[in-house]
């Protein structure tokens, strides 16, 4: 792993661990802690790679941009279920977050972890590694995002007993049994966040004959979005206005919905991540089901934060199901925990070399 060379450029150069999320790239920084997060958005110029604002135009000024762009413009999610479909544009996200980030100016390129799903091709994870090297890094290594989750949610991935995370991202849901710093069993969906999105997208459409677009479905599940009636929650169900396009007039329009008709819109999807839990714990050998049985399951990524998930799970698989605090930064918690101590969690991490 890191050489002696390389230690000593890190005393100059930030150590940074990346989660490269679908729908959002956070970065911490080797004793500074979180230091960034921003949707993985990139606005360029229609048919380049041209980044506007001379190459500024990502994260939050880019998705302000999302479904608003005129002809000329178009903003692009790099990233589709947490590997890369864009090489170019990635690049430049990644240069432009670096950038941000690691501001000295002697030159020196920073050591960077970067979390990848669960599952992908070596074809997929050089990708990321050159993508991130012609970005700006001196080195690169990987780490599984279940593993950096379980780290970041503090489980005991080390320990001689079972542990099982739940990792719902934007585009990928990681789910893994742990042991011993290694993966006894998972099973990666490529359904997650954005699925859920859009199944408030489509429901809409179908039952309301209003067109809604992407960061207005996102708004709503985040605002009266829940997997169980509310009232188990200790609360009561809720309603918004939303506002789109008529599918009849073509006009816009505005109408009322609430967390009972986006909970049935949320369902199918949410059935699917407790169908490839129930998978994943029946390929489980039975020692490390039953250390599962007091461990239970954690949840993490932003997709765990949906109302009522965690009940949801409990009572469909009985077992124990805990949320990690802030789940939305659970993966690049670990890549930082990582940092802190790279010796100890060496087994963790791939190279080049490795690929």
């Amino acid at each position: 792993m890191p050489t002696i060379f390389e230690r000593i450029l890190g005393v100059f150069s930030l150590d940074m661990g990346i989660d490269l999320g679908t729908a959002n790239t956070a970065v911490c920084v080797g004793g500074q802690g979180i230091v960034l997060c921003e949707p993985s958005v990139v606005a360029v110029r229609k048919g380049t790679t041209e980044v506007l604002n001379s190459g500024e135009a990502v994260g939050n000024a880019a998705k302000n941009m999302l479904d608003k762009c005129p002809g000329n413009i178009e903003a692009i999610r790099p990233l589709k279920n947490g590997v890369i479909s864009d090489f170019e544009i990635t690049e430049a996200m990644l240069s432009y977050f670096i950038r941000k980030v690691h501001n000295r100016a002697w030159g020196l390129k920073p050591r960077l972890i970067i979390s990848v799903p669960m599952g992908i091709t070596g074809v997929e994870k050089r990708a990321v590694i050159e993508s991130a090297e012609r970005a700006g890094a001196r080195s690169v290594y990987l780490i599984e995002q279940p593993k950096a989750a379980a780290l970041g949610a503090g489980l005991p991935i080390s320990d001689p007993s079972g542990s099982m995370i739940v990792d719902i991202g934007g585009g990928t849901t990681d789910v893994a049994v742990l042991s011993l710093q290694g993966v006894v069993n998972y099973e990666t969906l490529r359904v997650a966040g954005d699925e859920l999105t859009q199944s408030i997208i489509t429901y809409i459409k179908d039952k309301c004959g209003l067109l809604v677009g992407e960061q207005t479905a996102e708004k709503i599940k985040i605002a009266i979005g829940s997997v169980v009636p509310l009232e188990l929650l200790g609360g009561e169900e809720m309603q918004m206005e939303i506002r789109g396009r008529n599918i009849e007039t073509s006009l816009p329009a505005r109408t009322l919905i609430n967390s009972i008709q986006i909970r049935e819109a949320l369902m199918p999807v949410v059935k699917q991540i407790a169908g490839s839990i129930k998978r994943t714990l029946e390929r489980t050998p039975p020692e490390i089901a039953a250390d599962l049985v007091d461990q239970g399951i954690m949840l993490a990524g932003g997709g765990a934060s949906l109302r009522g998930l965690d009940y949801y799970l409990e009572h469909e698989i009985n077992l124990p199901v805990r949320r990690a605090e802030e789940p939305l930064y659970s993966v690049v918690r670990g890549t930082e925990a990582v940092l802190k101590d790279i010796d100890s969690f060496v087994d963790l991490l791939e190279s080049a070399e490795d690929i």
